[in-house]
């Protein structure tokens, strides 16, 4: 018998009902009003702050960072509800009591007298939810006082923060109060088989998926997917595998169930087991779809498989089933990267050609690596095309990728020029950029000048501006200066990388060498006016 067949069938035995049963001990009564409804998430989408205009190295807005708001007189819109100076109060509470007992952190909350409701006791249980400790004692504080008034959300939240944390006895207490409360949903559930395989705590998950029907809820294929999904999302494809297989007669062939298997072993980089699951799909009664060939292709060029890759791509459009743009751009990109770029080329026009509108990422792709390669006709060739084209504006990837294939400090103006008629903004990353392409030129005037403009700006320097700075003045044999940005940088509260701290010792040990090789030549020399000239420069 095959090593595999042999491990699905004791993988099988090993988590029947049977054998999991009892693992928890749900307290329940019935009849309870489910909701039939999946929990659906929603995503609230945070206001974009807005960022400081960079005019060609000059700026009209300086920003503002976070903790410069402490002592200014602008602010932060937090989200505002009627409970909020109660929710910092009893926020404040728990922290200054965060070393205390439960005792007295209880006695500290009764002393406020607060109407707790839903959405002031949620709120205080997310804004701990790094510090489960302090998350549960108010739970079950609040469960004391007027558990009742409590609804899903609550201990959804407190037991997904549990769960987090690894805190499985006290998720096993609050999973049992819902049970008895009848405060059991979907969310419920995918929270559980969630933080249970991200624990590598398979059986259990199983067990959860196994005990639906005792709490009202059906085995339907969308629980079953979810349970796959959170098995290969925590690297457990083969049991994922496995119990598809299992429940194929009870849901059947589903592409979709069998892309969640595929795309777990795809994302854990084993292409072997993925081409022979890719085979168990084609040998089904299911029919790939977009997504199928999508992560199947992807996988194959990030594993460097591209022959195979490059046979399935065309074969799309002859089964039906054209590639859409992302598919696409995984190819154009493996053939950039592997040095291929007529190809890459030849298959831009195709995609184009056959209605598949090519999007951002596609160009930078071509840009990118026509960069490196110096094709800087056909480089402005694509840049000019994606500026004339619309919702295809060139972005700070695409000029990223421009300045990096400069030659000369006089070319750069004209590409921020450019940056600037396109609406990109300067960002941090794209000063340093600049700041290491004017250092590789060594170009002191410029680096002196851009270092300048990106303190006016707000924009730098960060940790990488003086890693920068601090190695090109190593090189160029200037230690003196290169440790006096270091002690700038330390004194800024930035830890430096390992590589730059390794090279600081290393200075400073040559340092001390050449003024004790000084001193040996000049003995009567000053020792107190060199201690002070050092004690700047050693400071770590």
């Amino acid at each position: 018998m095959p090593m595999r067949s042999i491990f699905q069938s004791q993988l099988l035995k090993s988590l029947s009902q049977e054998t999991i049963r009892g693992r928890f001990k749900f307290n329940f009564n019935f009849p309870f009003d489910f909701p039939k409804s999946h929990y659906h998430f929603t995503h609230n989408h945070p206001r974009q702050a807005k960022s400081p205009t960079f005019h060609f190295l000059d700026t009209i807005e300086k920003p503002v960072f976070l903790h410069s708001l402490a002592t200014s007189d602008q602010s932060i819109d937090f989200h505002q509800y009627p409970g909020e100076k109660y929710s910092f109060k009893l926020q404040n509470i728990l922290k200054n009591h965060r070393n205390s007992s439960i005792e007295e952190i209880e006695q500290a909350l009764d002393q406020c007298k607060v109407t707790i409701t839903e959405s002031l006791a949620l709120d205080l249980v997310r804004r701990n939810q790094s510090d489960w400790k302090l998350a549960y004692v108010f739970f079950q504080w609040v469960s004391k006082k007027g558990g009742n008034s409590l609804g899903f959300d609550v201990y959804n939240e407190i037991l997904d923060v549990l769960g987090k944390m690894h805190r499985f006895n006290e998720l096993t207490q609050v999973f049992d109060k819902m049970s008895e409360r009848g405060l059991v949903n979907e969310r419920t559930f995918r929270i559980l088989l969630n933080r249970y395989a991200a624990a590598h705590k398979v059986e259990d998950a199983i067990t959860v998926f196994n005990r639906r029907k005792e709490f009202g809820f059906k085995d339907d294929l969308v629980a079953f997917q979810v349970l796959l999904m959170c098995l290969c999302r925590y690297k457990h494809v083969e049991i994922a595998e496995t119990l598809y297989q299992s429940k194929r007669r009870e849901f059947g062939y589903d592409i979709k169930t069998m892309n969640i298997v595929l795309n777990g072993w795809c994302v854990l980089g084993n292409v072997h087991e993925a081409k022979r699951f890719w085979k168990d799909i084609i040998d089904s009664k299911c029919k790939p779809d977009l997504f199928t060939y999508g992560t199947f292709i992807n996988a194959l060029t990030k594993k460097g498989k591209l022959g195979t890759a490059l046979k399935l791509f065309p074969g799309m459009w002859q089964k039906g089933c054209n590639p859409d743009v992302v598919i696409c751009n995984c190819v154009i990109d493996a053939l950039c990267f592997k040095k291929r770029i007529p190809e890459a080329l030849e298959v831009f026009r195709e995609i184009t050609a056959r209605g598949c509108i090519p999007n951002v990422a596609t160009y930078n792709s071509l840009i990118k690596y026509l960069g490196k390669i110096g094709r800087m006709d056909k480089l402005y060739e694509l840049l000019n095309e994606m500026e004339d084209k619309e919702g295809c504006s060139p972005n700070n990837i695409t000029f990223g990728y421009l300045l990096k294939s400069l030659k000369k400090p006089e070319e750069v103006p004209s590409v921020l020029e450019r940056m600037e008629r396109n609406g990109c903004k300067m960002t941090c990353d794209t000063c340093n950029l600049i700041l290491r392409l004017y250092v590789k030129w060594d170009n002191e005037d410029r680096v002196r000048h851009m270092w300048d403009e990106m303190d006016k700006s707000g924009l730098g320097p960060d940790r990488r501006s003086y890693t920068i700075m601090i190695h090109w003045l190593y090189d160029k044999g200037r230690i003196e200066d290169a440790l006096s940005y270091f002690n700038e940088m330390i004194s800024k509260g930035m830890m430096p990388e390992p590589k730059t701290e390794i090279l600081v010792n290393a200075m400073k040990n040559k340092l001390k060498e050449q003024e004790g090789e000084k001193g040996k030549k000049d003995p009567g020399r000053n020792k107190s006016l060199r201690l002070r000239t050092l004690k700047g420069i050693f400071i770590s």
